[in-house]
């Protein structure tokens, strides 16, 4: 059984559509992902025999599970946020949870769940008092993806001697969460808001792995690559936007023009090739040094987001005031990608990427 990425791929433009349609409000993409479930896409990275297509295994699984990302994202970047995130959480319960812990994950993806990652801290930091076999939570998240939507949230908190641990939190009950964040510009569908935790109890079979888990290299690193192919379906469909009303507008032939669209073009194929690389190196992180992988994918991280801003300011330039009309996709998806870029400490992210393999050779991957 194969997935199917051609089916995905057919339902970009009702994806883009619906992506636009939900950015003024903010709305969630809830079609969008009743789609993407439909399709097989949140149990995708779970092993064949937990009913997924084993996307969280090996090279190939790594490979599929980019293509997965990559056409979400080409379609929404907000719903591939969302997408991610609950991607991210499973891979943190397959690292670090148990068996069990793993196959109850499995049973509630089946069911309807959306798991997502949330570790901002709020004004008042989560922490956990543990009594016997409860525990009991205190403070907030913020920048929470999908606040009001997801049902499993992995969140981190920190214990009484300041170790921090991971808690998977149902939220089948009314939810704690306030109203999207204001002011926000881009990957507005994606949700983003507050969440109070405050009086919030779990059981302790709730605890996902051991104190530090969460920060334990190269996991904490290695895991950006999927971030990148999200942010690589932008990028490309940015590419085919500039190419496409260049086109429309018979300007494409200028030599100017023309310039724009090749260097777009080796900007967005720069970028799949970083991407590839640390999905292949993460892939194998028993092959490779810890710090080599975590360094090559922070150095691929940095490599999607310089390609990504340049794509940008080639498709501005390209179009012009054209770029800037609200009712031109490519004004949204120009937001929706520079604020998906931003990714947290990207000079300390290179400085020591760069020391790192000062003195040594990055690790090569045969197959890209």
């Amino acid at each position: 059984m194969t997935f199917p990425f051609d089916a995905l791929s057919a339902c970009r433009a009702e994806l883009e559509e619906e992506a636009s349609i939900n950015d003024a409000q903010g709305t969630f993409p809830a079609d969008g992902l009743r789609r993407v479930r439909e399709l097989g896409g949140l149990s995708a990275v779970l092993p064949a025999t937990l009913g997924g297509y084993g996307f969280g295994e090996g090279c190939q699984g790594a490979i599929g599970l980019l293509h997965l990302l990559r056409l979400t994202g080409e379609g929404n970047l907000s719903l591939g946020r969302i997408v991610e995130g609950h991607v991210n959480a499973i891979r943190l319960i397959a690292c670090y949870g148990t068996p069990e812990q793993f196959a109850r994950a499995a049973a509630d993806i089946h069911d309807g769940a959306l798991f997502g990652v949330w570790v901002t801290q709020g004004a008042a930091p989560v922490r956990m008092e543990q009594t016997g076999d409860s525990i009991i939570l205190r403070g907030e998240k913020v920048f929470a993806s999908g606040v009001r939507h997801i049902t499993r949230a992995l969140i981190t908190a920190s214990t009484a001697d300041d170790a921090t641990r991971m808690i998977l939190v149902p939220l089948d009950t009314e939810h704690n969460a306030a109203p999207c964040l204001d002011g926000i510009t881009g990957m507005r569908g994606a949700g983003a808001g507050r969440y109070d935790f405050t009086g919030t109890m779990v059981l302790s079979d709730a605890l996902i792995g051991q104190s530090g888990d969460y920060l334990r290299q190269p996991e904490f690193s290695a895991g950006a690559w999927r971030g990148m192919a999200v942010a690589l379906g932008g990028l490309d469909r940015l590419v085919t936007l500039l190419r496409e009303q260049l086109c429309a507008r018979n300007r494409a032939e200028n030599p100017s023009q023309q310039a724009r669209i090749g260097t777009a073009l080796i900007a967005a194929e720069t970028a799949r090739l970083w991407t590839c690389k640390a999905a292949l190196i993460a892939a194998g992180t028993d092959d490779h040094e810890a710090g080599d992988v975590a360094a090559t994918v922070n150095l691929a991280r940095l490599a999607v987001e310089r390609a990504g801003l340049e794509v940008i300011e080639l498709a501005q330039r390209g179009l012009g005031l054209s770029a800037f009309v609200k009712t031109n996709v490519v004004e949204r998806l120009i937001r929706d990608l520079s604020t998906y870029l931003r990714q947290p400490a990207p000079d300390e992210t290179l400085l020591e990427a760069a020391e790192w393999f000062t003195r040594r050779n990055l690790p090569q991957m045969e197959r890209i």
